[in-house]
């Protein structure tokens, strides 16, 4: 990377700490190890390989994907789909970002690992909701909402109102399945980041309290249960844990 590319990463104070440092050490180990980690949160449902691609990168590379934007996870009919599908006027919003995400192979099909990760409890917000300022982007996105928990079915509330973020990584995950791209969608849970205050102990913890907080809005049943059909595309809902050791 060019000096004057690696001058213009600037960081917050906050991303030093939880999931977001987090992700930053994990993806910045050589890559064989990157993979060995995607392949331990997907396995056995999917397989990353070598010539998959991830972001974010690293401290070098920190930019989370935004999958209606950034190119190289979907082709261009597919993030425009999405797009269109979720914002009516898109040059005034961004669609969501994502913690962490990788192409992969899922079923023989090229498919995404979608990650959405969590460093302490209270990063789950009951009163979560969009914030969306413009009523056309607000509209539309409820409205889109609305029809990823229609078309998931029975024991699903997926909403705008509450529960934000889950109810809007369970959308994206079913719109991009009903457009035929395989997904992975994994609730990770850091362990024992004790800079937070709130942290997770155990797996068992991580699992107890995000089963606790989407109860209501998506099934227990739906998670680690094996693929949800979406018009024959796979939707695979994870939860997994990792600890991170951070050394201060």
């Amino acid at each position: 990377m060019a000096t004057e590319e690696r001058d213009k990463i600037r960081f917050e104070k906050r991303e030093f700490k939880g999931s977001r440092f987090r992700c930053l050490l994990l993806t910045h180990q050589p890559k064989p190890r990157v993979i060995a980690f995607l392949n331990s949160l997907v396995q056995p449902f999917a397989r990353v390989a070598d010539n998959d691609r991830f972001m974010p990168e690293g401290f070098c590379k920190p930019d989370e994907a935004r999958l209606g934007e950034t190119s190289g996870f979907l082709a261009d009919k597919q993030r425009r789909a999405v797009t269109d599908w979720w914002l009516a006027a898109p040059q005034d919003a961004n669609t969501p970002n994502w913690d962490l995400v990788s192409t992969c192979t899922l079923g023989g099909r090229t498919g995404l690992v979608m990650v959405e990760a969590k460093a302490h409890a209270g990063e789950l917000k009951a009163n979560d909701c969009c914030g969306a300022s413009d009523k056309q982007n607000r509209e539309r996105i409820e409205a889109a909402i609305k029809q990823a928990s229609d078309a998931l079915g029975e024991g699903w509330r997926l909403t705008a109102d509450s529960h934000y973020q889950l109810s809007n990584r369970f959308a994206w995950a079913w719109k991009l399945a009903s457009l035929g791209v395989p997904v992975v969608l994994v609730y990770l849970g850091f362990l024992n980041a004790h800079e937070m205050g709130q942290p997770f102990t155990s797996h068992g913890a991580w699992e107890r309290c995000l089963l606790a907080y989407a109860e209501g809005t998506a099934p227990r049943a739906a998670w680690n249960s094996g693929p949800i059909e979406v018009s024959g595309t796979p939707l695979v809902p994870l939860i997994r844990s990792v600890e991170v050791k951070v050394t201060t």
